[in-house]
């Protein structure tokens, strides 16, 4: 007679308990199930998943807004009254955010993939809804407060799109073998006929992706444009004060071809170099003149304005974080400047045979040079060593004027007109933000003979993206970081970027089908039932569709076999297998053979 007994193994399965413990608290075995999620902890999934796709669209954001954190900080400023960094909390709570779902993600898709049921833990599902509200209010806030910069977005897809495509279907064809472990199952769903059709959906759109994808850098080489001048815009401002001699001074040092400023008018009617409406920012205003630190810059004397400090605000408040790098020599310099006249500007400028350009803002209706600012910064031009020709004029008001007092000055527009309209009125350069050049009209423009300046370009890779679209020149806070760049970051040819898109498909489609027939025989072989193969998983109240069909599967073998009695069998199904699953036991069905 065979007699069989029922071998009890426990595992430890560290990896497991710490999966389900860290995702839903259940460190215990018994706590855990292969029973299929309820449709709440789905829901929650479904949140889980709209959280980490927010945050990472949100992330992309930021990260691509690095060239226009300071244009940021300025707006808030402006707001405000009070100088903060505020891109720093955002940036840490979005990293935070983003890290912590992530993980998440992880552990569910893990969770999935080894047929454990999701049971989020309620601290967890507090967290992730409220980051999802956070992210929400952050991407309201931003659409209110700074909607223009979605634009950054749109255009970084030029040049990260061929990278971000590969990235995506490298993720989505891993995902694969979640999905294929769900289809592969005996049972079937609707859910997983919806799953696998929308997988498959998702890889189409996928591979067909790169269709749509257009970007300035995939180009012959040999079509390249030569390298884009660097103007310094307010001179180098994260080296040194902006609008300073020392700031003009340091991009000099960068080797940039032009310097740019920002010119108001003071009361008695000379140009001087500032930014911001008031000179609280970037002056100690608030301690010489606190009464009027509120009033218009144009509303102070020349006099008064020499007389301020203009170098201390950028040790204090560091507004590029670059304070830490600087030499004692420097520290002490930048405690020392002034505000820059326009005449000094055109000097320093005349003396390094470098351009200007600048942009002339008109003072308030009740100045007393409100009609007369014009003629205040021609004067100062006339009287300059600068030649005209180095001289690049921005302000649309009184051209005409300006052109029959200095013929030879560079008429310089901000305004995107028509090329006939461009040549009508004498304009030679349009200076454009980066959200308005776009490669054909770039082409158009440089194709009629007109100059193409777009600002601000910070980063490296707005740099290249410029420089493949074939512009002549870009005004720069960062000319120290644009001249190390001597070539664009990438660029291909379209037959090379061709050649990647079908191989990554391809490669792509045989590790999903691979992944396909190896999960459909690994399940294969798990229906087969060997008895030497069951594992049954322990759980809270009752056991999966999938243990009772293996215990039935034993108990008819054994039938088949001709081995044992009803007693035998009764006592494996009523007080074996139930109630080691109760008991938080992992059994193996092994059975001694003894003759």
């Amino acid at each position: 007679m065979v007699k069989h007994q029922p071998l009890q193994v426990y595992e430890r399965q560290l990896c497991l308990s710490c999966l389900t413990g860290i995702y839903g608290c259940r460190w215990k075995r018994y706590q855990r199930s292969h029973d299929d999620s309820s449709k709440w902890e789905c829901s929650w999934f479904f949140l889980l998943c709209c959280s980490f796709l927010l945050l990472l669209v949100w992330s992309y954001f930021w990260l691509e807004a690095r060239n226009d954190y300071n244009e940021f900080n300025w707006l808030l400023y402006n707001r405000s009254a009070v100088w903060k960094d505020g891109t720093v909390p955002i940036l840490a709570t979005t990293l935070t955010g983003f890290t912590y779902t992530a993980f998440l993600m992880i552990l569910a898709l893990c969770h999935i993939a080894l047929g454990q049921q999701l049971n989020l833990y309620w601290i967890h599902k507090i967290v992730v809804l409220a980051i999802l509200l956070t992210t929400i209010t952050g991407v309201v806030s931003v659409d209110d407060f700074w909607q223009d910069e979605w634009d950054i977005v749109l255009i970084s897809l030029q040049f990260t799109g061929p990278f971000l495509h590969i990235g995506a279907l490298a993720v989505v064809t891993a995902l694969g073998w979640v999905i294929a472990g769900q289809v592969a199952r005996v049972e079937r769903s609707r859910l997983q006929v919806a799953t696998l059709v929308i997988y498959v959906s998702v890889l189409l759109v996928l591979y067909l992706v790169p269709l749509f994808i257009s970007s300035p850098c995939i180009m012959d080489r040999s079509k390249l444009s030569p390298r884009p001048a660097v103007i310094g815009r307010r001179g180098a401002p994260m080296l040194a004060p902006e609008h300073t001699i020392m700031s003009f001074s340091k991009a000099l040092q960068q080797k940039v071809t032009a310097l740019e400023a920002d010119v108001k008018i003071s009361l008695d009617g000379v140009p001087f170099l500032m930014r911001d409406r008031t000179l609280r920012r970037t002056t100690n205003v608030d301690k010489l003149f606190p009464a009027r630190q509120d009033h218009d810059a144009s509303f102070f004397n020349w006099t008064e304005i020499r007389s301020l400090n203009a170098g201390l605000w950028f040790l204090r408040d560091d507004p590029y974080w670059t304070v830490q790098y600087m030499s004692e020599k420097d520290r002490n310099r930048t405690a020392n400047q002034t505000v820059c006249s326009l005449a000094e500007l055109l000097r320093l400028a005349a003396r390094t045979n470098r351009s200007v350009i600048f942009s002339l803002r008109r003072p308030p209706p009740q100045h007393p040079r409100h009609q007369l600012w014009v003629s205040d910064a021609l004067k100062v031009i006339q009287r300059s060593s600068i030649l005209p020709e180095q001289v690049m004029w921005t302000p649309d008001w009184y051209r005409k004027k300006v052109r029959a007092a200095v013929p030879l000055l560079q008429q310089t527009s901000d305004e995107k007109l028509p090329v006939a309209e461009l040549k009508e009125r004498g304009i030679s350069t349009l200076t454009l933000h980066y959200s308005q050049a776009r490669a054909q009209d770039i082409r158009q423009f440089s194709g009629s003979n007109v100059s193409v300046n777009v600002y601000p370009v910070n980063e490296p890779w707005l740099y290249s993206l410029m420089w493949c679209s074939g512009v002549q020149s870009v005004s720069s806070d960062a000319p120290h970081i644009l001249k190390k760049v001597p070539n664009p970051i990438w660029i291909m040819s379209a037959e090379e970027y061709g050649l990647i898109w079908i191989t990554s498909n391809l490669i792509s489609v045989a590790i999903v089908i691979g992944i396909f027939i190896f999960q459909k025989w690994k399940m294969s072989g798990m229906h087969s039932y060997n008895p030497e193969q069951i594992m049954l998983s322990a759980v809270v109240r009752r056991p999966s569709r999938d243990v009772n069909l293996m215990k039935e599967k034993l108990i008819f073998s054994e039938i088949n076999n001709g081995v044992g009695s009803t007693d035998e069998l009764s006592t494996y199904t009523g007080n074996g297998l139930d109630a080691y699953a109760r008991d938080d036991i992992m059994t193996t069905a092994r059975h001694a053979t003894k003759l």
